[in-house]
């Protein structure tokens, strides 16, 4: 539990270092890239919490 959450947490700070780059260079391959960890960071996120409420019901 608490490695996955220190791996959203790492990647979600990929994904603003990314944007970052972004604003600082201008280069549209850094905007892409953080779109692309920041959908797949949010995915396994909601599976994550979607695992925790299933084991509180059953």
């Amino acid at each position: 539990m608490l490695l996955f959450r220190w791996a959203i947490l790492f990647l979600l700070l990929v994904a603003g270092v990314c944007f970052a780059f972004y604003a600082g260079t201008g280069q549209v391959k850094y905007k892409r890239i953080g779109w692309i960890v920041l959908r797949w960071t949010l995915l396994a996120a909601l599976g994550f919490f979607a695992v925790l409420i299933a084991e509180r019901i059953a």
